[in-house]
């Protein structure tokens, strides 16, 4: 289906064969290639851990080919993203990064590559897309945290046409995985792997007042589970600095024919800030109730505050504190250099909906589990000279968990993007 309607709007944009018609199509094409250099290691610290580290090290090429759109009332165009991943280090032992391809015996493949075309056309202040999707929608956040990031297969139109509010409307039916070369059904991360046919998403963002801004989604993947988020987001400047706030309900249910067995789950994920002179201090609370985990799409982001880098702190029933500071240097000089430190603390987790070996010996001493994290994010953009816009980045984090393994970690991540 999306083949058919992908080649049904290339030859619609291409069928104007006068320069005019043409003019912006080229005009207003851009295209991009970035470097990816990404080292991964995640030490685990519990003994009898399946897997004593993931360690692995590679290089991305990620090329960005986007058209304009053909002038007239409704305009088509067409981009592309080709990439590439190579292999630099790893073994059987060490993968499971969500770096590098390896096959279901851990063999690691010394290169994989993926090209994905996606077919667009505008009228108005509203935009469809059909092919290869990145969206960034709350309960569907396209990965990108690794070498090559997630891709979606399907369709996504957004209209801004009834300014304030915006609307976006989805549906995706397979996805390729950041470490992957071919689309494969959705399932749902900690459920069964039940294979679903599609997933749905009707999203409402209004821009109620120009410091508040307030949402409602629904999203449902056929027959195992609906979900709704409300959001509330504050950006509101003060006398000095700015008081940040950010508020998201979830709540997923099981639906259709409850192929995934019960699904019963709603989170709350707050954060309150204040931002000064580059400094931004804020904390929050997030918590879980119902007997089943976070609903989320496998691969994906959950959009929840305490999710770190060890750890996405999604268990049933979890209560999650979080603290976190971040300063942007170029308040003292140093334009380029950002720092962030969080800290995150759960407890109250419930080993009874748990099937790990630490969950099983904290049911035999009727336990609680409990987890911390903390994670520092320095990075530095060079700012002028040959190296400008080179991008390094150093992610540290350190876990300890009572229900789950434990683990350090550090990611190595050198970034460069060649635009034409």
């Amino acid at each position: 289906m999306f083949k058919n309607t992908l080649k049904t709007l290339l030859v619609c944009a291409m069928a104007a064969q006068a320069p005019v018609a043409l003019a912006d199509f080229f005009g207003d094409a851009k295209a991009s290639l970035e470097l990816r250099n990404f080292y991964y290691n995640r030490d685990f610290r519990n003994e009898g851990a399946a897997q004593s580290k993931r360690d692995e090290w590679g290089q991305g090429f990620i090329l960005n080919l986007q058209s304009g759109f053909t002038e007239g009332r409704i305009g088509f165009g067409v981009d592309a993203l080709g990439t590439l991943g190579v292999k630099l280090d790893s073994s059987p032992d060490r993968t499971g990064s969500g770096i590098l391809a390896h096959d279901s015996e851990r063999n690691v493949a010394d290169e994989y590559s993926k090209v994905t075309l996606t077919a667009k056309a505008r009228a108005g202040q509203s935009e469809l897309r059909i092919g290869g999707l990145h969206p960034t929608l709350p309960m569907l956040w396209s990965n990108n945290s690794r070498l090559l990031p997630q891709i979606f297969r399907g369709g996504m139109l957004v209209s801004n046409d009834l300014e304030p509010l915006s609307i976006t409307l989805l549906r995706v039916n397979a996805v390729k995985q950041r470490n992957s070369t071919d689309f494969e059904s959705l399932t749902a991360f900690g459920y069964a792997p039940v294979r679903a046919d599609h997933y749905d998403y009707l999203a409402l963002d209004y821009q109620a007042l120009s410091s508040l801004s307030l949402s409602y989604h629904l999203a449902e993947l056929k027959d195992l589970y609906r979900s709704h988020f409300f959001g509330l987001k504050l950006d509101h400047p003060l006398a000095a600095g700015r008081l940040l706030s950010d508020i998201r309900y979830f709540d997923a249910s099981d639906t259709g024919n409850e192929g995934l067995g019960e699904v019963d789950n709603r989170t709350l994920s707050s954060w309150l800030g204040y931002n000064l002179a580059g400094h931004t201090f804020g904390g929050g609370y997030q918590k879980a109730w119902g007997s089943t985990p976070f609903a989320f799409l496998n691969g994906a982001d959950t959009y929840l505050f305490g999710e770190s880098l060890v750890s996405t702190f999604t268990a049933p029933k979890e209560r999650v504190w979080f603290l976190r500071y971040d300063f942007d240097f170029a308040q003292a000089g140093l334009p380029g250099l950002t720092l962030g430190v969080k800290y995150v603390k759960g407890d109250q987790v419930d080993p009874t909906l748990l099937n790990t070996t630490q969950a099983a010996e904290l049911r035999a001493q009727g336990r609680d589990g409990k987890e911390w994290e903390r994670v520092t994010d320095i990075a530095y953009q060079v700012q002028s000279g040959p190296l400008k816009d080179l991008s390094l980045q150093w992610r540290n984090s350190t876990n300890r968990s009572t229900y789950a393994d434990s683990a350090n970690e550090n990611r190595l991540i050198v970034r460069y993007t060649f635009n034409f």
